[in-house]
C-alpha cells in the first residue's frame, strides 16, 4: 500500500482537556477525528526527561495499535550556537527529549537549532553543525533509533534558513527533513504567494536531498503574520489575511506524488489539521484548483 500524507496537531487539543483525556487516550481520540498523527510537545522541557519511561511506552503502544505517527518537538531552550556552555546545556536537553521520543516510539524529534547571536552567520551555522555531529553520535552510543529534525526557522535572527537546514541533513547522521512552511513564508517576508513559490522550494530539496527526502519529509503548517523582522503569531486557516494558503502547498503534494507528515501549529490544531486533510483530499481529487490568487472549482 502506498503512503499517504498524515495529519495531526502539534500538541494535546484543547476540546481534549476539556475532557479530561489522558496523554495515551490522545491517539484515540485524534482517529475518531480521522486525523493519524500526533506531535508530542517537550517544549519547556531541561536537561532531564519530564515524562515517566512507562507514561511515554503507552503513549506509543496506543498510538502504534491504532496506526498514528508520533513525533516530539523539543526543548525550545536550545542554542546550538551559542557559548561553550549553553551549547552543553542544549546538547543535554536534546539528548533528553530523544531518549523519552525513543521511549514513546516517536520517528522524529522536532528541534530549533540555534541564534545567530554576536556571531557571524557562517560561523554560527558552523558551530550548530559540529554541536549536531556530536549529539548524533551519542545518540549512536545510546542506541536510540529516534531521527533529528532541525526545523527551518521563521525569523531572521535564528539558525534555520531551508540551506542550512538541508545542509544539516546531508552532514549530520540520523537526521529527518523538517520544513515549518509558515516559517518560511514569514522568515521571507510573504514569499509564498503562488504554486510556483513553493514548488521552487520542492525542487530544491529534491536536487539536494533526494527524492525520497522530499516525499516523506516532516511538515509544520499555520498562517503566519511577520514582521520584517520575520514571525510573529501563527494564525488559522480561515483567516485570509495571512498566508501562505494551505491550498497552494496541497498543489505541490500532488504534483511531486508528496506523502509528508502534516503537523498543524494554528490556535485550533485539529480543527484546521482536519481541514488541511479535507483540502487535500479535494485537490488529490481534482476538485480544487488554486495556483495563486485564485481559485476554481475543477469539474
Amino acid at each position: 500500500m502506498a503512503e499517504q500524507t498524515r495529519f495531526g496537531p502539534a500538541g494535546v487539543p484543547p476540546t481534549f482537556r476539556l475532557l479530561k483525556a489522558k496523554m495515551y487516550d490522545v491517539p484515540g481520540l485524534l482517529r475518531e477525528e480521522g486525523l493519524d498523527a500526533f506531535e508530542y510537545q517537550a517544549v519547556r522541557w531541561g536537561a532531564k526527561p519530564q515524562i515517566k519511561q512507562a507514561d511515554a511506552e503507552k503513549l506509543g503502544e496506543e498510538a502504534k495499535k491504532i496506526d498514528v505517527r508520533l513525533s516530539m518537538h523539543g526543548s525550545y531552550f536550545v542554542n546550538l550556537a551559542g557559548k561553550k556552555d549553553v551549547v552543553e546545556l542544549s546538547k543535554q536537553r536534546l539528548i533528553a527529549g530523544a531518549t523519552a521520543a525513543d521511549w514513546m516510539g516517536a520517528y522524529v524529534m522536532v528541534f530549533h537549532t540555534g541564534f545567530y547571536g554576536m556571531f557571524e552567520k557562517s560561523f554560527a551555522f558552523q558551530t550548530c553543525l559540529q554541536a549536531l555531529k556530536e549529539v548524533s553520535q551519542t545518540m549512536k552510543d545510546m542506541g536510540l533509533k529516534v531521527k533529528l529534525g532541525p526545523e527551518t526557522m521563521g525569523r531572521k535572527f535564528q539558525v534555520g534558513s531551508l540551506e542550512e537546514i538541508i545542509t544539516i541533513c546531508q552532514e549530520v547522521e540520523g537526521t529527518q527533513l523538517v520544513v515549518d512552511w509558515g516559517h518560511l513564508h514569514a522568515r521571507n517576508l510573504g514569499t509564498f504567494r503562488k504554486v510556483e513559490d513553493m514548488r521552487v522550494v520542492a525542487e530544491k530539496i529534491e536536487s539536494t536531498l533526494g527524492t525520497e527526502a522530499l516525499r516523506g519529509m516532516h511538515c509544520h503548517f499555520s498562517k503566519i503574520e511577520y514582521s520584517n523582522q520575520g514571525e510573529r503569531k501563527h494564525h488559522t486557516l480561515d483567516e485570509p489575511r495571512y498566508g501562505p494558503d494551505f491550498e497552494l502547498l496541497a498543489q505541490v503534494i500532488k504534483e511531486f506524488n508528496m506523502h509528508p507528515t502534516m503537523i498543524c501549529e494554528t490556535p485550533i490544531l485539529d480543527i484546521d489539521a482536519m481541514k488541511m486533510r479535507d483540502i487535500l483530499k479535494q485537490v488529490l481529487e481534482g476538485k480544487l484548483v488554486k495556483t495563486g490568487g485564485q481559485q476554481k472549482l475543477g469539474f
